[in-house]
């Protein structure tokens, strides 16, 4: 690999960035080996100085300890690439350590596949012992053990010693953890042996702390002992607290191996402890459960009282609200019938003084207040209807100029007695799709609201706003008292109690507003209101068009 990097810094020898990445990579340092490599990828389109810049950054990555960016990086090399067979070899290595043993097993098949003899790094042994590895830890343990055995009899012939006291310990973990002591017991030895001849301090402490667990399984305490405390001398620490207690635990059982006579009172000591100990657990969690039922019997009544007072707080606001509602309509009524009978008595004068102008005037007055009445009767039953959700809902396709059309039909005596003029522009190609009833009752509620505030010989117009949406707005417009925006943002406010009464008459009860917004909504529409004092009002409703027409 070296030969190969040489040639291509005096080929490429003015790329800096690469000589100098290649030169820290043969250093191993790996962190300027990546600042010059991601240099030379952002100065250069050469694609095939790229492939060598990507491996420097695969190789250094994983020698750093970060995998998912080593293999981020050998995943950009293409195909082409001369060292390509050793990109998959990196990568199975990196999908070996990420315990991704299937795609492991890919990468290194494809590496034998085409495996030619050019790296020390990818020798076939290494091949077989990876792929070995790989389906043992799959637990696929006869397959395993012939990648094994074919790694081993390459090793055997290699000057190498490391690689081969890695494949007898996986052949004696392969066997071990098949319960095949008898032949995992050999390898254990065999590895042991050749850590001798190493200086690999860590290979030294696992080969003899796997012999004291062969001892320890013969019931070798001693021997074991022996292998333990030569496993803990190739240690970085002495001093490590753990070291000490495990260092304790096998001179324990040593002792315990010496002193037979001593364990029949050991096991009567800790039957005894153990009782005591069971005696003490079952009473703690008798304790503890008794103490949990405590806690959630307590957290329960804590939560039903929450629910109690939120619900009592709820059915005192409906019980304000049916108490207000009945002192409002109760006072319109008694108005109401006062006004009727005080009219009916100028009636029954104006009857016996044959005096026809004023008998006119008191029919046109017991009129409107009878269609008042009739008004607040209709608004109450439909919102008690609603608020009990007994109010049936059907939405269809509505004609939206013949339904105005009705309510100034309905609404003209009314009109005519204020010489109000009712214009009606809504475009005759708008259908909306909401429930008619609903939409009747909204529309008169307004219109009579119109017809209240507006003076006489002033004029109130519906018409329609075009616009690209699926929804059709709606406009009321009068030139009556207005309102300010206080008086909006109350009447728009989202509460299902009724708006206060106030002194004056013109205001009413509010019921009629309230019945209409909550219409409106079930129509899935929405309300605004444009309003100056003085110079009218705008009810902009918005419902949503019937779909052959949207």
């Amino acid at each position: 690999m070296g030969e190969v990097f040489n040639k291509k810094t005096k080929e490429f020898n003015t790329e800096v960035n690469f000589k100098k990445a290649q030169y820290f990579f043969i250093k191993k340092n790996w962190d300027s080996t990546l600042v010059y490599s991601m240099k030379q990828l952002s100065l250069s389109k050469n694609k095939e100085l790229a492939d060598y810049c990507h491996y420097f950054r695969g190789y250094s990555f994983r020698e750093l300890k970060l995998l998912k960016e080593a293999k981020y990086e050998l995943n950009l090399i293409s195909k082409k690439f001369i060292l390509y067979q050793l990109v998959n070899y990196k990568l199975g290595a990196i999908s070996l350590e990420l315990k991704e043993f299937e795609k492991a097993i890919l990468f290194f098949q494809k590496t034998e596949s085409v495996y030619i003899n050019e790296d020390k790094e990818c020798k076939l042994s290494s091949i077989y012992a990876n792929l070995g590895t790989c389906y043992l830890h799959l637990n696929k343990f006869k397959i395993a053990e012939f990648y094994l055995f074919k790694s081993i009899k390459i090793q055997k012939t290699e000057s190498d010693t490391l690689p081969l006291i890695n494949s007898y310990f996986n052949i004696a973990n392969l066997y071990y953890v098949q319960y095949k002591d008898q032949k995992a017991m050999p390898y254990f030895e065999k590895a042991y042996s050749l850590s001798k001849k190493i200086k690999d301090f860590d290979k030294k402490r696992q080969a003899s702390k796997n012999m004291s667990v062969v001892e320890e399984n013969r019931g070798n305490f001693k021997q074991a002992l022996v292998y333990r405390k030569e496993s803990e001398q190739w240690k970085d620490s002495l001093n490590n607290q753990n070291k000490v207690w495990a260092l304790a635990d096998y001179e324990k059982k040593y002792a315990v191996a010496q002193k037979q006579k001593q364990i029949l009172v050991l096991k009567v000591e800790n039957k005894l402890k153990e009782t005591q100990r069971k005696t003490m657990f079952f009473s703690t969690l008798g304790l503890l459960l008794l103490l949990s039922g405590g806690i959630y019997a307590y957290a329960q009544k804590v939560k039903n009282a929450k629910i109690i007072f939120t619900q009592k707080v709820k059915l005192d606001q409906l019980n304000a609200t049916k108490d207000q509602l009945f002192s409002i309509v109760s006072h319109d009524l008694r108005s109401s019938v006062n006004a009727l009978k005080t009219s009916n008595t100028k009636l029954t004068t104006s009857l016996e003084t044959k005096n026809y102008d004023q008998l006119d005037q008191l029919l046109h007055q017991n009129s409107a207040i009878a269609n008042g009445a009739y008004n607040l009767l209709d608004n109450l039953l439909h919102w008690a209807l609603l608020q009990t959700k007994q109010l049936y809902f059907h939405k269809d396709s509505v004609h939206l100029f013949s339904i105005v059309q009705q309510i100034e039909y309905n609404y003209k005596p009314l009109l005519l007695d204020k010489s109000i003029t009712f214009e009606n522009t809504i475009s005759k190609n708008s259908f909306i799709f909401v429930d008619l009833d609903s939409l009747k009752i909204v529309l008169r509620n307004l219109l009579d609201n119109a017809i209240k505030f507006s003076p006489e010989n002033s004029k109130i117009s519906f018409y329609t706003i075009e616009t690209n949406t699926n929804f059709c707005q709606l406009v009321i417009q009068d030139c009556g008292l207005g309102m300010t925006q206080n008086t909006i943002n109350e009447l728009l406010q989202d509460s299902e109690l009724l708006a206060k009464k106030k002194n004056s008459e013109i205001i009413g009860t509010g019921l009629g507003m309230q019945l209409c917004k909550q219409m409106i909504k079930k129509n899935s529409g929405s309300l605004t209101i444009e309003s100056e004092l003085n110079k009218g009002t705008k009810m902009i409703l918005s419902f949503p068009k019937t779909e052959q027409n949207g």
